[in-house]
């Protein structure tokens, strides 16, 4: 296509289930919003009940036909993910979409229910236990794609840390957060490899917004300073636009597994998305294929790929 890819290029979704994760806000709400007024059937996963209830209403007022619902999932518990995959299974025999995009960013050292860093927990090892515990219900699924955002992150002070994965012998909170998102990236690419080799219907793409005025901002030091956070969004994307290059990855036809989805503009920070390059660290397939196997033991999550 030529020109900017904008919302109105999300073909009909009438027919698909589509199950976002963090969907009650930012960039996961806006996306939800877009794959429900183009028909889809869209489950908001989400941590808290009562704000994935208030997300619906949002999205029932603004698209009327919209047939939205929630799962409570709490991507901080593997028991919680389990119980949520359960019943997701259970509900959907068949699901089209599946867009991780719920994450953690900068956060104060915490750890998860399960003793894992709070960022390397929550992006990157509940999506994967959940997309494992969920893959039996995509796979057979013409065009179904497992959809998993990423960051500009991924290139910033970035590794695996196989010696200290959940950073106990010091806490680095902008490491941190870039070892979630390259990740996030592998997790994409070596899922891919899978998928390839078995010949699925399925894809795995990658995307990434910018730097996207949300809630996610929210433990920046920076965010504490009055009228930065409107400063920054006269430079960043809107919701909305943050949420573009999700909307291309998860629809757009031309789209082929193990792709990477980000914004046009300089250094990527802002514009409407295109397809875009990682980091050579991302792309090493050996540290992919033992982050899996590291992946597998911390979750007890097995894939049937």
């Amino acid at each position: 296509m030529t020109g900017k890819w904008t919302a109105r290029e999300v073909p009909d979704q009438t027919g698909r289930i589509a199950v976002v994760t963090g969907a009650n806000t930012g960039i996961g709400y806006e996306a939800a919003q877009v794959l429900a007024e183009r028909g889809a059937h869209v489950v908001l996963a989400v941590r808290n009940l009562d704000k994935g209830k208030r997300a619906v209403d949002r999205i029932v007022s603004a698209v009327p036909h919209a047939d939205v619902t929630v799962q409570q999932l709490d991507l901080t518990s593997l028991d919680n993910i389990r119980r949520g995959a359960d019943e997701l299974r259970a509900e959907y025999p068949r699901i089209d979409l599946l867009i991780n995009n719920a994450g953690v960013m900068y956060p104060p050292k915490q750890t998860t229910s399960d003793g894992f860093e709070l960022q390397f927990g929550t992006n990157h090892l509940g999506h994967f236990a959940l997309t494992g515990q969920l893959l039996d219900n995509i796979l057979p699924v013409d065009g179904s794609r497992i959809v998993t955002v990423a960051s500009m992150a991924h290139r910033n002070m970035a590794d695996i840390h196989f010696d200290d994965l959940q950073w106990e012998r010091g806490y680095n909170r902008v490491a941190a957060y870039g070892q979630s998102k390259l990740a996030n990236l592998m997790f994409t690419y070596e899922l891919q490899r899978r998928l390839s080799a078995k010949n699925a219907p399925t894809i795995a793409v990658a995307a990434h917004p910018g730097v996207s005025n949300t809630e996610l901002m929210r433990h920046i030091p920076a965010a504490r300073i009055p009228g930065v956070m409107r400063l920054a969004g006269l430079v960043t994307n809107s919701p909305p636009v943050g949420a573009l290059a999700t909307l291309r990855a998860a629809t757009d036809p031309e789209v082929r597994g193990g792709q990477y989805y980000g914004p046009s503009g300089f250094r990527e920070i802002f514009g409407h998305p295109v397809l875009v390059g990682s980091s050579e660290k991302s792309r090493n397939e050996d540290v992919q294929r033992r982050l899996w196997t590291v992946s597998e033991e911390l979750t007890g999550v097995n894939f049937p790929v």
